[in-house]
């Protein structure tokens, strides 16, 4: 196409400048406004002031332990105390997309020679739909996982095999520790890239046909050993007789094609949707195109990806969206595995890159727009952490408008967590599973409104969901365990059930009230319903009956 002169989507400082695009969204948001990571925030500056506030010990319980989930943990001890707390979090969450790019660019280099036009069609998918759900050390691990991949290419393809096996034993088990599913991922292209290998050697020295396959599948396995070890770690973690959370929801075909659809949701639905049309365009036109072909090594990857993405059931240890969060993975993969063929000229590959790097920056032009609108947002309701003292006891209840999944979210669900990260308050919204994180919940005094999902409350009951309705809440809140009441894009509900609170801050809807008047509003024998703790899973999802649309509503 162009004989050895680089093309400019081709050279580093295009990587650079590509790599930087991809932080501007997140720039202007002190918080950055990923659904659950003000939650996770709030379980950062317990960790970091535990051991210097022993009072803390009367809400959680915080112990250091060797999981599968640490990613953003880890990276806090060191740069908090440099930074601050939220600058840290928001450098570590800058660095997740930055990283995304850079590693899909680099595999698509180590396997096509060049960075091939196409392959910008995928960088929009650094910005995926887990990564908007806030999903911080997985995003951070699955950002690792791929360029770590990519080395494992260059190595391989420099034949440094023996010192890729000796390097790749500490490696794996770090990614492990960031996130299981980084390091689970990373096994699954590794393999795949190691039987093409295997086989493109076997091929050459003659051996071909399905004996060939199984050979090369053989040491394909034997090579990829040096990432084994975080195995014997996911046992000894998994195996603790403080373990919970089920593993469910098995080949829910609804929702795996939802989750393809969704893979990059944001705020505007139609935009949105019209986006990931394109991305399938561009996969079809390299099964339609004769000038467009697609690489063996990545295909076989993308296609061994599908298939753990299919097999993968939606509810792992007790954590929803197992399977969602790889969606966009899998099509990033098919998206770098296009080339173009030698009979496609300079100019058609430039206009390929063009149109993939206009794709690139519509795309993030949206998302930082969508991101100061979500920024100003948090502004105006965190306004009333003003009048909320250190260390108070703090009862959140955050609206949710539709039972039914509705496409754009508030991104304020775990808006309780900048409470106990900027005040020590207690947050309401904490995940409690034990041998899932860090952190757990024992406030017994808050009886069910101790953790997640307390905090969501809605118009009327949401069948299949445990959001109470706001009347319910305001009704069964045990006040004694309370100092405020923090209400946030509230529904409708009776300001009869108000009685006894004082409005100390209001901003539209929003509202923060001072608990007077600690007496049940109802009869004090009801309080035994609350006897009876949430479960410590994950319930953050909608009944896979339910329509993804946002006018559709469950009685």
């Amino acid at each position: 196409m162009n004989g050895g002169k680089l093309n400019w989507w081709q050279t580093r400082w295009f990587v650079a400048a590509m790599a930087l695009l991809a932080a501007v969204p997140l720039i202007w948001p002190t918080v950055p406004p990923l659904v659950d990571l003000p939650g996770h925030m709030g379980r950062y500056r317990v960790q970091l002031e535990y051991a210097h506030q022993p009072w803390l010990a009367d809400w959680y319980h915080f112990e250091w332990q060797l999981i599968g989930n640490l990613g953003v943990d880890l990276l806090i001890e060191p740069l908090a105390p440099i930074f601050g707390l939220e600058l840290a979090v928001k450098l570590i969450v800058i660095a997740i997309p930055v990283l995304t790019v850079t590693g899909l660019l680099w595999i698509a280099r180590e396997v096509q020679g060049r960075i091939p036009a196409t392959a910008l069609f995928a960088l929009p998918l650094a910005y995926s739909y887990p990564f908007q759900f806030g999903f911080a050390n997985f995003a951070l691990s699955m950002a690792l996982a791929l360029n770590l991949f990519a080395l494992w290419l260059r190595m391989g393809r420099l034949g440094a095999v023996k010192l890729r096996a000796i390097l790749f034993v500490p490696l794996s088990c770090i990614l492990w520790v960031a996130h299981t599913f980084g390091w689970g991922v990373l096994g699954v292209l590794a393999f795949s890239a190691e039987l093409i290998r295997q086989h493109d050697m076997r091929r050459a020295r003659g051996a071909s046909g399905l004996k060939g396959w199984i050979e090369s599948a053989f040491h394909a396995g034997i090579g990829c050993i040096p990432l084994a070890l975080p195995m014997v770690l996911m046992v000894l973690w998994r195996s603790g007789d403080h373990v919970t959370g089920k593993t469910t929801d098995w080949f829910n075909w609804r929702w795996k094609i939802n989750w393809v659809t969704m893979v990059l949701r944001d705020r505007w639905m139609a935009f949105d949707l019209a986006s990931v049309t394109v991305l399938f365009l561009v996969l079809l036109k390299g099964v339609r195109d004769e000038r467009v072909e697609y690489s063996r090594n990545l295909v076989l990857s993308a296609a061994f990806l599908a298939v753990v993405y299919l097999l993968l059931p939606r509810i792992v240890f007790g954590s929803a969206y197992a399977d969602m969060r790889l969606a966009p993975y899998v099509l990033a993969i098919a998206l770098i595995a296009l080339r173009p063929r030698r009979g496609l000229s300079l100019r058609g590959a430039s206009t390929l890159a063009v149109v993939g790097l206009l794709f690139f920056g519509v795309r993030i032009a949206a998302t930082t727009v969508s991101y100061m609108m979500y920024s100003n947002d948090y502004d105006r309701v965190l306004t009333a952490l003003d009048h909320v003292p250190p260390r108070a006891r703090l009862l959140t209840f955050v609206g949710r408008q539709y039972c039914a999944d509705v496409w754009p979210s508030s991104r304020l669900e775990h808006v309780a967590g900048l409470a106990l990260e900027r005040k020590l308050a207690y947050a309401n919204d904490q995940w409690s599973m034990a041998g899932g994180q860090l952190l757990t919940v024992h406030y017994a005094q808050a009886k069910r409104f101790a953790h997640d999902p307390s905090e969501i409350v809605t118009q009327r009951r949401c069948r299949g969901q445990w959001w109470r309705p706001i009347d319910t809440a305001l009704k069964l809140m045990p006040r004694d365990a309370f100092d405020y009441v923090w209400l946030v894009h509230p529904p409708r509900y009776d300001a009869a059930l108000t009685r006894g609170l004082t409005p100390i801050w209001q901003s539209g809807r929003d509202v923060l009230y001072r608990i007077d008047d600690r007496r049940p509003i109802i009869d004090p024998a009801a309080y035994e319903l609350l006897s009876k703790p949430l479960p410590n899973e994950d319930h953050r999802v909608v009944p896979a009956r339910r329509s993804t649309l946002p006018d559709k509503d469950d009685d």
